[in-house]
């Protein structure tokens, strides 16, 4: 390698080809093979990698996941030397072989020196600025990260809380069921209720329904006064308690005379009896389904973080947008309709962890945009080699000028502590860089849709 071969690469402009022999003299070439490593993240920096050609990709681990952050495609891209400036800097990335070429790996120490002696100025400046970005953005990503997990466990805690305070109580109520229930059985055996006369009563029970409960809450009300005042025409004790899963369930004051002349003197318990087991029976079916939905829930959450799975995989677009709209239930539950309109689509290979991140971003941006109220319509497609998602929401629509700054980086119109903390500029990069897809936008008032168009395999 020579001066030529550096001359016109933008990050040389203004530097001599008598400077661009010295820093070739102490530094090495070094080819790019597809698939091989060049450099990992964690470890010292001690070599400024700067791409004259072919193509590198920067990997970090995030979890279990070997996530992809971007591409050194375009000659004069650098990675690395932070050890010029800082003795404690590290390789942020790993540096993988994307297509094959060559990259000049100049020794962190050499450039120093070549900085110190051509721009001493420029030296100091860039020392101050790697330290103070380092710094400020470590406590950025740090603050956005914590924000964005207290804002989805509130979210997951809530949508838990409300199914598991559900079984708390029906446990509870079940309780005072099965003592009721026994000691009906009691009053039964007390009262010499034969064989034929419990088997009578049980038959009657099971011509009623379990917790079919009148649509009408007031119908339902005046069914139990009505069954309440014949229990006390018959002088049955605690007809409070009895009347209310009986009248749920369907009885009628018909259905109380045909017991009473099975039951004889033994009315009372009997009734009870039938009371306590229909109510029992219907607060376990609370408790199944309280449970069910708890299940779901943490269902979703695997999915949605996918902690027990691969980082490239097939997936089912739809699976990951159901998972996110379960995190993000707290915030649609109030006012904001979603019309699912999804299409027959295949599955595709994709970082699926990755995506989730994106249609996290997307819904709870519209969500903002509607100020919490309005229709969320989500749409898949297929259009062909690439499947397409969009997102449209009701809201007021963006400015011409906002929309065409919205993938910029650090740029937002949301107050401090509002958002997710991750930008529509990362979630551009997740689509593009990541996946080799395209995300865009089309707004007008009452209409603004974020269209994703992803191919079934990743670019790369």
């Amino acid at each position: 390698m020579d001066a030529g071969d550096l001359r016109d690469l933008p990050l040389f402009t203004g530097v001599s080809d008598e400077q661009l022999e010295e820093l070739i003299a102490g530094s090495t070439e070094v080819p790019i093979e597809p698939g091989a490593d060049l450099f990992h993240e964690g470890e010292p920096a001690d070599f400024w990698w700067v791409l004259v050609d072919g193509a590198i990709t920067l990997h970090r681990k995030i979890g279990r996941e070997d996530t992809v952050m971007g591409k050194m495609d375009v000659p004069g891209r650098w990675a690395g030397g932070f050890r010029a400036w800082d003795e404690h800097g590290l390789y942020l990335a790993s540096g993988r072989g994307l297509a094959a070429g060559r990259v000049l790996r100049v020794p962190a120490d050499v450039l120093r020196d070549r900085i110190d002696d051509w721009f001493p100025l420029a030296g100091h400046l860039i020392k101050g600025v790697y330290g103070t970005a380092r710094a400020i953005e470590s406590t950025a990503r740090q603050r956005e990260s914590l924000i964005t997990l207290g804002t989805l466990a509130a979210g997951l805690a809530h949508e838990i809380n409300n199914p598991a305070a559900a079984a708390a109580r029906s446990v509870s109520a079940l309780d005072t069921a099965c003592v009721t229930l026994l000691s009906a059985l009691r009053g039964l055996a007390e009262g010499d209720v034969r064989a034929a006369q419990f088997s009578a009563l049980d038959e009657l029970r099971l011509e009623l329904g379990h917790g079919t409960a009148a649509p009408d809450p007031v119908d339902l009300a005046d069914h139990e006064n009505t069954i309440a005042d014949w229990l006390d025409d018959h002088d049955v004790d605690r007809s409070w308690f009895i009347a209310p899963p009986l009248a749920a369930a369907g009885a009628g004051v018909e259905w109380c005379e045909r017991a009473a002349a099975v039951l004889g003197t033994a009315l009372g318990p009997g009734l009870e009896w039938v009371a306590s087991t229909l109510a029992a029976s219907t607060l376990i079916g609370e408790v199944k389904e309280s449970t069910r939905r708890i299940t779901e829930l943490v269902a979703a959450v695997r999915s949605y973080s996918q902690l027990d799975r691969g980082s490239i995989q097939t997936i089912d677009v739809t699976e990951g947008i159901e998972s996110t709209l379960v995190m993000l239930g707290h915030k649609l539950r109030d006012g904001v309709e979603v019309i699912r309109a999804y299409g027959d689509v295949p599955r595709i290979d994709a970082y699926a962890g990755e995506l989730n991140q994106v249609w996290t971003n997307l819904i709870d941006n519209a969500v903002d945009a509607m100020d919490g109220a309005g229709t969320l319509r989500i749409s898949t497609r297929t259009d062909g080699d690439r499947i397409v998602v969009e997102f449209t929401d009701s809201g007021a629509g963006m400015p011409a000028e906002v929309a065409a700054r919205a993938f910029e980086p650090f740029y937002t119109t949301k107050d401090v502590g509002k958002g997710t903390g991750l930008g529509l500029d990362i979630a551009q990069r997740i689509v593009a860089e990541h996946h080799g897809g395209t995300i865009g936008i089309t707004s007008r008032p009452g209409e603004t849709t974020l269209q994703v168009r992803l191919p079934r395999q990743p670019a790369g």
